[in-house]
């Protein structure tokens, strides 16, 4: 992959690249409270069957995952581990934020105890808001990311470039929003 980290992979490569990545995650769940119930439906449920979409809910560990969803509240003393967790994520690595508690604390945000939104540690890919949120909606945050993922420059990604440097096409992109499941960009 030496092509990839100097940013010379052909266009057509790129492309191919992105629709295998796009379609072959494996995702680690990291259900903290009532909505990794609903997480659990979408992933485990013959009914919302999620490896037709190719994404597949059974690592091991988060070495071998692409995807991690953050679904519940996340506490201050759970934060360090949540942090741990996404450093062991090999690259490129994705985050779903689902339910309103993982989102932005839900209704303990004024909690002494609780974190005020996964993204105060990790960053945050999709917003799938809700509480609970319905198995759908976690469904539809993973097409919208899978969406993502086609159209994006992984020389950028991989080297931890900020998408607002300047490419090698001479063209300044605009920052990635968030995604927002039902919703426009966070702000």
């Amino acid at each position: 992959m030496g092509l990839v980290d100097r940013g010379r992979m052909p266009a057509p490569l790129t492309k191919l690249f992105n629709i295998g990545r796009s379609y072959s995650m494996w995702v680690y769940q990291w259900g903290l409270a009532c909505c990794a119930i609903e997480m659990g439906a979408a992933f485990g449920s013959p009914r919302y069957d999620v490896m037709r979409l190719g994404v597949i809910p059974l690592p091991a560990s988060p070495r071998q995952a692409d995807l991690v969803v953050v679904s519940g509240t996340v506490t201050d003393k759970m934060a360090p581990a949540v942090k741990r967790l996404y450093e062991q994520m090999p690259e490129p690595k994705y985050v779903i934020s689902m339910g309103s508690c993982a989102n932005c604390g839900g209704p303990y945000w004024d909690s002494y105890s609780v974190t005020k939104g996964v993204d105060q540690i990790i960053p945050v890919d999709v917003y799938v808001p809700g509480c609970p949120p319905r198995p759908e909606a976690l469904l539809e945050g993973i097409v919208l990311l899978q969406q993502r993922i086609k159209n994006e420059d992984m020389g950028a990604k991989w080297r931890h470039e900020e998408y607002t440097s300047l490419q090698k096409s001479a063209a300044l992109r605009e920052p990635q929003e968030p995604i927002v499941v039902g919703g426009g960009p966070i702000e």
